[in-house]
């Protein structure tokens, strides 16, 4: 199997060395022919590395350099089965490159992009064989996320989303199967674990080092959300924030927040510029935690519950089923465990109280309880019991 990658970026570097490894022949396209050999090179490390660990050995080493070849001709993906975009989040240059590609491949080849939030269907609308065009999002880093979202749109046809499946089945991935929605499942769901907790900052009730604190004891997250935020970059996270706000008609659950916009604004971007919410200096004065144990807990059930009532309404809006919305968070964001399962486990009704209260208390939209939770509290049901809410 031949496949392009569209872009020698970070990920489309990391596409292209999971494709190569599992024994495609993968071309890897860039304009700039500096970005390929700047490709070529992190390869090169990275597999050294590798070796270095244990994990391959040269002969294996060999092989995967061997099925990568780059390329800065786009017509030089003609013989591809499979292409895969990982170029800017751009809906109008994304059309063009594609509207472009279809030109040289053949009439059968799937045309896909990695895509974090925009339109599959808008997307696939520049093609004159709309069909053949899907969402395969991967997580960065590439080949250590073991999560891929994969997004049909409205135009996609069965058999294109089925040989996907299988494709990334065997690249040893875990498919999680979304609707074409803003943010598909990660992006959508992740949200309130920034959102939520910078709220609850500019209310003054905490600072970042205890809202960080709160979530990593009781909830046991890897990272906290302003670290998250930090090493992701504030002016991506706030982007992403910002369109799937306008995505989902300024929808006050997905309200960005001004002091993010703000550090955006100052070049306060997290560790790539040396601050963000914290200080990365070599001098830099490490921030600590008010340790109040009733203090975290409220801060750690508001963000919670937040992230179960999105969850739950992805559940209820058919974005997609309560086990791969599980599977998405727990592999795509490395959450201690599934949202849904977590919900399970407060209680239904326990998430029902928390978003009533909060409600009641800001008289704000963004706190309304998903539908599906309240009709789960009156017909006594879970997520992961055998009747399984499936009928919304």
């Amino acid at each position: 199997m031949i496949v392009g990658v569209i872009g020698s970026g970070t990920m489309g570097s990391g596409i292209a060395q999971v494709a190569a490894t599992s024994g495609c022949k993968v071309k890897v396209f860039d304009t700039k022919q500096e970005a390929l050999d700047r490709s070529k090179q992190a390869l090169e490390k990275i597999l050294s590395r590798l070796i270095e660990k244990g994990r391959i050995d040269q002969v294996e080493k060999t092989r995967i350099q061997g099925n990568i070849s780059y390329v800065d001709a786009l017509k030089d993906l003609k013989d591809a089965d499979l292409t895969i975009e990982a170029i800017l989040e751009n809906l109008d240059i994304k059309k063009k490159v594609f509207s472009e590609l279809e030109t040289y491949v053949s009439e059968n080849t799937i045309i896909a992009s990695n895509t974090s939030s925009l339109s599959i269907a808008s997307i696939a609308s520049s093609l004159q064989k709309p069909e053949r065009c899907i969402g395969i999002h991967f997580f960065n880093p590439a080949p250590l996320m073991k999560l891929v979202e994969v997004i049909p749109a409205v135009q996609t046809s069965t058999q294109v989303t089925d040989k996907v499946v299988s494709i990334i089945k065997d690249w040893k991935k875990i498919v999680a199967l979304a609707k074409d929605t803003p943010g598909f499942i990660v992006n959508r769901v992740a949200r309130p674990f920034y959102g939520e907790s910078l709220r609850i900052y500019e209310e003054g009730l905490a600072d970042v080092a205890t809202i960080d604190w709160s979530l990593k004891t009781l909830g046991g997250f890897r990272m906290g959300p302003f670290e998250l935020m930090d090493f992701i970059g504030n002016d991506i996270n706030y982007t992403v924030t910002e369109t799937v706000f306008e995505a989902f008609y300024y929808d006050p659950r997905y309200k960005p927040s001004f002091t993010q916009k703000r550090l955006s604004e100052a070049g306060y971007l997290g560790r790539k510029s040396g601050k963000g919410y914290y200080e990365y200096g070599e001098n830099a004065i490490k921030q600590s935690p008010k340790e109040d144990k009733v203090l975290a807990q409220y801060i750690f059930d508001r963000v919670l519950v937040m992230l179960i009532n999105e969850a739950a309404d992805a559940l209820f809006w058919n974005i997609a089923s309560a086990e791969d919305i599980d599977i998405a968070m727990t592999k795509g964001v490395n959450y201690p465990k599934g949202l849904l399962t977590w919900a399970d486990e407060k209680g239904i009704d326990w998430c029902v109280n928390m978003l009533d209260n909060l409600y009641n208390e800001y008289h704000e939209d963004r706190y309304r309880c998903s539908p599906i939770l309240r009709k789960m509290v009156r017909e006594n049901r879970t997520f992961f019991n055998k009747k399984l809410v499936a009928d919304n």
